[in-house]
């Protein structure tokens, strides 16, 4: 099928995937972000919620965009079973980053790619992530720069958390936000060029 034919619309209103999109040269020919609940069902593994979420965005804004590639993603930082929220305020992201200093954690990356019949194609991204031992005037610096802000674990690796990580194991752009990998293996999929 050739690729002037199939639409992509982009179930996320997180810029961050839009510009790692950008970044390997795919422009959605749409952002159309799902208006979901994130909550985490009780007994949810940290796996269980980014498929769950992924698909429930994806398939909400398919219903939407008949006919078109629908891609939807969900991210998760989790410590074993531990989920991270996305802070709400300054206070609690605080929290979470004092719990992820000096740790090991996970990112969870769920992707769904609604394709034009509807069917689901799903990928489950997992990239380890190991902070160093966080001072607490590097942590403050941090919750002044704002960066924190509607970001899973409550920090953004591609910005001046960078400097915390010690060491990453698998997909860099997973931990950004959408692991473009993956996601291109899924586009190329369905013909999507």
């Amino acid at each position: 099928m050739p690729n002037e034919r199939l639409r992509l619309i982009l179930a996320s209103a997180s810029p961050r995937r839009l510009d790692l999109l950008a970044q390997i040269g795919i422009v959605p020919d749409g952002v159309d972000p799902a208006e979901v609940g994130e909550a985490v069902e009780k007994g949810e593994l940290p796996a269980d919620v980014v498929r769950r979420l992924a698909e429930t965005k994806a398939r909400c804004v398919a219903e939407r965009n008949p006919g078109a590639l629908v891609l939807g993603a969900d991210t998760v930082v989790a410590c074993g079973r531990r989920i991270m929220p996305k802070a709400h305020d300054e206070e609690q992201a605080g929290r979470i980053l004092g719990f992820l200093s000096g740790r090991r954690h996970r990112v969870y990356g769920g992707i769904v790619l609604i394709d034009a019949k509807g069917a689901a194609h799903r990928r489950l991204v997992v990239t380890a992530v190991s902070f160093k031992r966080l001072e607490a005037l590097e942590i403050d610096a941090y919750l002044a720069s704002g960066e924190w802000r509607d970001k899973a674990g409550a920090y953004a690796i591609q910005g001046r958390a960078g400097a915390f990580v010690q060491k990453i194991n698998g997909s860099y752009s997973n931990v950004v936000g959408l692991s473009l990998f993956e996601t291109v293996s899924l586009l190329k999929g369905q013909g999507f060029r």
